[in-house]
């Protein structure tokens, strides 16, 4: 027998519906939804956020109440979420821990009861997120099935061999009802009139028999039908029949044609996890360490670095969780607001209105926590900045220069650094005392790969910008003159490099008493570009490592997540002329580790505070050698980028692990 389920996303921060136009969204989606649930008798699934429940006792009680009945009754069945619709993977533990608080104290106020099952937020999903779900009590969870096929490279196996279960972190899986891209999507189609209904029915039918499991029918939004926002100039018309009549209709044929039996998300749930042979595997991989909804346009950096200015917001989130985090605050009303400004809907296609709302909300929270007072305290006092020729070089350091003043190579007691004058202050090498002095990161230079595909240099502590649409590329490979001072203990190599829109200051610190060096990238009189914007390159030099490599950060969850660099990746790669990236990690503490076989490795540490910037990874073979680069980006390209926003100051520390 064919089996399937419905369930529907309800969201009123939808990011292009304006707030006065909310009660419209209710009562020409939300009320026809519950209509739809009584007259066919389908036990349908309905997530939605705190927040949103909140708003609609505020707009309209008489649909909560009536919702509230249905549960009670069983007619249909509620889907938890959190208070705000956050990108868990991009946010830290706390602040995923509060919404999921506040979300099930909001059901349970509101509506008497809470969920069983949550849907991933926008389905983007990681390993930690498991763990803030399983800790919140949720005994199951939604996710988008097609990207973590692909994440797993089961694109091209069979449905069964994909996994039950999703395994966190710690010793602790929870059972997945998995939502389908493709399928949701034809319904959209169908309902809309894009295809007609009997192509529909063959297509579902055709993959009752290949699936052999319980269909999701439909996991996406409710405002889909019979509303159009006005986001895009493409948006289809208004099927004349009425499109939640059209969507009854076709329900009402899955059931008569296909014998299709409705199942609620809970028995589709319990059915799926009680099969014999369960299958309990890690989600991601590290070509997809955050697997999220659709096709590749949809990919993390699409809330993280582009939007209308996606990095400022979420620096000014994390300025304002680490002040309430530093203060012991314990105040809900204080997490409530921080989950609300880092909802998702405020990263994509938001309204001039809302957006506006966005920055002001900041500034009064900001305001409300004396946040710049805080911060202050937080930023390091410049100190004194003697020259170099006016102080006396502590003991065990040496600065030297080649013939032709082009390397320029620091030693300390800990560190021996070169850099690269005619190149910016690319970093040719760098070693740490704990190494053995063995070069880490550095310079592959043209010819060190016999391919083609890879002939050209590969620098370290380099920039890189790009702006399609004016086809143009700036990079900070140029020569410049080192400007070399002293501050305590530390030594600052800094060089001006002019950039067609700005002046980029670079300036490496070493501090002469640990192995650490730090890079700076402070970008003066610059707009963010519509493109991209990457910074922080770190090449490493294969000789020093042996295989396989790992990488460790934590994204969103409490622990680090571990993924093992066992096949191509490239998180830069783009999706399409309109999509500059496929892939990145959350880092969501400001740490990232790379080590190899012997344990032998570095560390990254930022402060995503001072910049939110997210770290992306390439691993390419060629034959016996193998080219491995981290960067971090502060801009990407998509269909939500917008001109304007701010270029942060963004600071990383390379350290010996």
């Amino acid at each position: 027998m064919t089996q399937g389920y419905l369930i529907f996303h309800l969201n009123l921060a939808f990011s292009s519906i304006p707030a006065e136009a909310r009660p419209e969204a209710i009562r020409k989606c939300y009320w026809p939804l519950l209509e739809l649930a009584e007259s066919t008798g389908i036990p349908i699934g309905i997530e939605l956020t705190g927040w949103t429940l909140q708003q609609m006792v505020l707009l309209d009680r008489s649909w909560v109440q009536r919702f509230r009945q249905m549960l009670e009754g069983q007619q249909c069945e509620l889907i938890g979420s959190g208070w705000s619709q956050i990108i868990g993977p991009l946010v830290p533990y706390e602040v995923n821990r509060w919404n999921q608080k506040l979300g099930l104290e909001a059901y349970q106020q509101m509506l008497g009861g809470t969920p069983k099952i949550a849907l991933v937020n926008e389905m983007a999903f990681s390993t930690g997120m498991v763990d803030v779900y399983a800790e919140a009590g949720y005994e199951g969870i939604v996710m988008d099935r097609d990207n973590v096929r692909l994440a797993l490279d089961l694109d091209h196996a069979p449905i069964s061999a994909t996994p039950t279960h999703a395994m966190g972190c710690r010793d602790i899986s929870v059972p997945v009802l998995w939502s389908d891209s493709i399928l949701f999507q034809r319904l959209q189609r169908v309902v809309h009139g894009d295809i007609p209904v009997s192509e529909y029915m063959a297509y579902v039918k055709q993959r009752a028999d290949q699936d052999g499991a319980a269909l999701p029918i439909y996991c996406n939004d409710a405002e889909i039908f019979d509303y159009r926002p006005g986001r895009f100039t493409t948006e289809s018309r208004l099927h004349p029949e009425g499109e939640w009549e059209r969507l009854k209709r076709v329900c009402n044929r899955l059931q008569k044609d296909l014998a299709l039996a409705w199942l609620s998300p809970s028995e589709a749930l319990n059915f799926q996890a009680a099969t014999p042979s369960q299958n309990i595997k890690r989600l991601t991989s590290v070509s997809q360490p955050i697997p999220v909804k659709k096709q590749a346009k949809y990919n993390i950096t699409r809330w993280a670095v582009t939007g209308r200015d996606d990095l400022w917001l979420n620096t000014s989130c994390h300025q304002i969780h680490q002040a309430l985090v530093e203060n012991g605050d314990e105040h809900d009303v204080n997490w409530r607001e921080l989950c609300e400004l880092w909802a998702s809907d405020l990263r994509t296609h938001i309204t001039d209105g809302r957006w506006n709302d966005v920055v002001a909300r900041v500034s009064t929270l900001r305001r409300r926590l004396d946040l710049e007072q805080l911060r202050g305290k937080r930023i390091e006092t410049a100190g004194a900045h003697l020259p170099l020729n006016g102080i006396t070089m502590p003991e065990g350091v040496r600065i030297d220069q080649d013939e032709e003043g082009i390397l320029w190579t620091i030693k300390t007691p800990h560190v021996q650094l070169v850099l690269n004058a005619r190149r910016g202050l690319a970093i040719k090498s760098l070693a740490f005392k704990s190494h053995n002095d063995e070069p880490v990161v550095g310079t592959l230079p043209q010819g060190y790969f016999s391919s083609i595909e890879l002939g050209a240099d590969w620098y370290s502590g380099g920039v890189v910008i790009e702006m399609p649409g004016e086809r143009t590329r700036m990079t900070d490979l140029e020569w410049v003159s080192p400007n070399i001072r002293q501050r305590g203990t530390e030594l600052l190599i800094s060089a001006m490099i002019s950039l067609v829109q700005g002046t980029l200051e670079k300036t490496i610190t070493i501090d002469v008493e640990t192995e650490q060096v730090k890079l700076t990238y402070d970008f003066q009189q610059f707009e963010r570009p519509l493109g991209i914007v990457r910074v922080g390159i770190v090449t490493l030099l294969p000789e020093s490592f042996s295989l396989p490599l790992t990488v460790r950060c934590v994204n969103g969850g409490q622990e680090a997540e571990l993924f093992s660099l066992d096949h191509v990746v490239n998180h830069g790669r783009a999706a399409s002329t309109l999509v500059s990236s496929t892939a990145a990690f959350g880092a969501t503490d400001g740490r990232l580790v790379i080590e190899d076989a012997r344990s032998r490795g570095f560390v990254l540490t930022w402060d995503p505070a001072d910049c939110a910037a997210i770290p992306m990874l390439q691993h390419h073979r060629s034959q016996d050698r193998y080219l491995t680069r981290l960067w971090f980006s502060l801009c990407e390209l998509d269909d939500t980028s917008r001109t304007g926003g701010r270029l942060m100051r963004f600071s990383v520390v390379l350290s010996a692990l």
